[in-house]
């Protein structure tokens, strides 16, 4: 549901502009989102066990999950660039669903929101394991890329509902 019947990044000409943030208020701001990778069952079992020959698949989408949130501003237009002072990657197994469940966790000080940096953390870290994993596993599915929580900002709390 559209809390705006506005959208922020468009001038009333309808030209794209980056937001000017120089009016809010500098406030601790947190994200939450994820994203999934759905697999056969012996390739999560390769990546539960450590034994891909490429390495530590999970070390490595960690590390590209953390990347990317620090360079989002980089890859996605008219996003602000910031000084995030936490970003967590976070990875259950599921083997019932034979799927890799990834959690990002973005933090800063400031004056805009990071939800965009969790969804891109969340997102690299699912191509990263899909690059990973492709040579044993050509289905793997990505998906459920979402926005779980945020905190922070004029607009206050807010999470999914279940």
């Amino acid at each position: 549901m559209l809390e705006s019947t506005q959208l922020t990044h468009l001038d009333k000409a309808g030209n794209a502009r980056m937001v000017d943030i120089s009016d809010k208020q500098v406030t601790t701001r947190v994200a939450v989102a994820e994203a999934r990778v759905t697999m056969q069952a012996t390739t999560l079992e390769l990546v539960q066990q450590g034994g891909h020959k490429k390495g530590d698949v999970l070390a490595v989408a960690r590390i590209a999950g953390i990347q990317a949130a620090k360079k989002c501003a980089d890859l996605i237009p008219l996003c602000h660039p910031l000084a995030l002072s936490s970003i967590g990657v976070d990875f259950e197994l599921d083997a019932a669903g034979q799927q890799v469940l990834i959690t990002a966790t973005c933090k800063l000080s400031g004056q805009t929101g990071v939800e965009m940096e969790a969804l891109t953390a969340a997102s690299v870290a699912a191509l990263t394991i899909y690059d990973m994993c492709k040579a044993v596993d050509k289905t793997m599915v990505i998906g459920g890329v979402r926005v779980l929580a945020k905190s922070g900002g004029k607009s206050g709390d807010w999470q999914i509902d279940g």
